[in-house]
């Protein structure tokens, strides 16, 4: 929700393992709820969107995700405050069809669905035509290494939500950009390499 969502690096979808995911599920809302909502001037947890266009964008997700069999777990309309404060949101039960699994959401909506396997849970994170960053939350160093490699996604963090920083190769797969910017990487991906061959006879 940082940003009120509105961060590329934002997680939206959440795929949780079945026998913690009521718990995860019921204390995810909690915090949620405890959020502060406001404008920027008095330093709130959640903020105004920028334009009514992202307002209208959630609504429609979560209306789709509701049409589909999600369960609203809070949020999900637009504040009191006004017509640009969208309530912090949380869906749970959300289908693989729904439209907030696959298109970019920017706006402090998140739709968790239950996984039972390692194989199916990755085939649904990568069917989205986006790959900026995904976040794998593990104990398992094993599970880390073979999920880390699957995951269609430029970046991966593990066990931690900021991974940005001057060092770090910054960039997406598929329909999240080309290249990288930052670190030497990002530097050679504004760089042309030019072959000279002299003879110095």
């Amino acid at each position: 929700f940082a940003t009120s969502g509105q961060d590329c690096l934002g997680a939206n979808r959440f795929y949780i393992e079945r026998p913690v995911y009521a718990e995860f599920c019921r204390r995810f809302t909690e915090q949620t709820q405890a959020l502060s909502i406001g404008p920027g001037i008095d330093d709130p947890d959640i903020g105004p969107l920028m334009n009514p266009a992202a307002v209208a964008k959630q609504q429609e997700q979560v209306a789709d995700a509701l049409d589909k069999g999600a369960r609203l777990l809070c949020g999900g309309a637009v504040h009191a405050l006004g017509p640009l404060f969208f309530s912090p949101t949380v869906l749970a039960d959300v289908p693989p069809e729904a439209k907030i699994f696959h298109e970019e959401t920017f706006g402090p909506i998140a739709a968790i669905a239950p996984f039972d396997d390692e194989q199916t849970v990755i085939r649904q994170a990568n069917a989205t035509e986006y790959g900026l960053i995904a976040y794998l939350h593990t104990r398992d160093p094993a599970r880390i290494y073979r999920i880390s490699r699957a995951l269609e996604f430029g970046m991966i963090g593990v066990n931690r939500s900021k991974v940005t920083g001057a060092p770090i190769p910054f960039g997406g797969m598929k329909q999240s950009g080309l290249g990288r910017e930052g670190s030497r990487h990002g530097i050679e991906a504004f760089s042309d390499v030019k072959y000279v061959c002299r003879d110095w006879s």
